[in-house]
């Protein structure tokens, strides 16, 4: 159990995100005022206290389901604009400096959001969100892979041809099992050509080969989760070796039943091979918790004093998309803190 000292230290910490979804990190009162705005027309509860029972789910694809829930009340312009601008917010909170934020275009396109409407109201909120809070927003625009090659058409199309400013990179989301890799491969070489980071899902409910697939497929820099990476030796020195960042998050991994229990977490014997990892919290409020939290996770898997935790958060900083300026300033943060 993470010390009340070490705990006052991670929320003060400052901080870089890299894996969480738009979605997902919506937290419960945003989710319950707009449930409240629609109500009759959606199952969610207007009283954020009864979102956690709603939240407890039986497994991936049950979570996958509520999901587009939350996204089916996201219907009109203040709504998405309230969205991006409350998760700012939230992230701020914690001592986020910067975020990498997933977003998945294709969910908003399909309930009327035309593309550039659509980046017009995120690229307003992400400026709002960095002059009322100081954090530094960033896009992930991620396919949902279940939806197909043609999300991943207009995915793409509209990374290519909106080009909005805070975009960085190209994600893959979504079921794992029965959606190969390699079926998006030209999607990610026109993304890798176009000069987009590739930050693919893998090895998330499902093996190593996805995590080989996402690495020769499509080009993966980054691999979102790819804890049952675990399994393969020769794939974990395959990352370390070319430093291969997992974005590991635990509690999200428990919460989706991808590992049994906390205890059973991969995240030391990743760390013990030598693999590159940064903590994030992936769909927060949906498995209650919190980025902090999740430090305080892995202060505890990884028995982590104070410096153990700073590194972590520099780990992550050094593996964002952040420019070489905001990397060294945001680190010089974090080391003033930690001293």
């Amino acid at each position: 159990m993470t010390s009340p000292d070490l705990t006052r230290f991670i929320a003060g910490l400052p901080k870089a995100e890299l894996h969480v979804h738009h979605v997902g990190a919506a937290s419960p009162r945003i989710v319950a005022g707009l449930a409240a705005r629609y109500e009759g027309s959606t199952p969610l509860p207007a009283d954020p206290a009864l979102l956690d029972s709603f939240y407890d789910f039986r497994d991936f694809a049950h979570f996958i389901e509520v999901y587009l829930l939350v996204v089916d009340l996201i219907r009109e312009p203040g709504d998405l604009w309230e969205l991006f601008h409350g998760i700012g917010r939230d992230l701020a909170d914690q001592r986020v400096r910067y975020a990498e934020l997933t977003v998945t275009p294709q969910l908003h396109f399909a309930r009327g959001f035309a593309p550039e409407e659509f980046c017009e109201i995120i690229e307003d909120a992400r400026r709002r969100v960095e002059a009322d809070f100081g954090t530094v927003l960033r896009w992930c625009f991620d396919i949902p892979g279940e939806y197909g090659v043609e999300a991943a058409d207009n995915t793409l199309a509209v990374a290519l041809d909106q080009r909005p400013d805070g975009l960085v990179s190209f994600g893959l989301g979504g079921p794992e099992d029965g959606v190969p890799r390699g079926r998006f491969a030209p999607h990610f070489a026109a993304a890798r050509a176009a000069g987009l980071h590739v930050v693919p899902h893998a090895g998330e409910t499902s093996g190593p080969e996805t995590v080989w697939a996402a690495i020769r497929d499509l080009g993966a820099e980054r691999i979102g989760h790819g804890v049952h990476s675990i399994q393969d030796p020769a794939l974990l020195d395959y990352l370390a070796e070319h430093r291969i960042t997992l974005e590991v998050c635990p509690t999200s991994n428990v919460r989706t039943r991808a590992v049994p229990t906390l205890a059973d977490h991969p995240l030391p014997e990743l760390v013990k091979a030598g693999v590159p990892v940064t903590i994030n919290s992936d769909d927060p409020p949906m498995f209650g918790t919190t980025i902090n939290q999740e430090y305080a996770v892995a202060a505890d898997l990884l028995s982590l004093d104070r410096e153990g935790v700073a590194d972590l958060a520099r780990a992550a900083v050094r593996a964002s998309f952040l420019d070489d300026g905001g990397k060294a300033a945001l680190l010089a943060e974090i080391d003033a803190y930690a001293a």
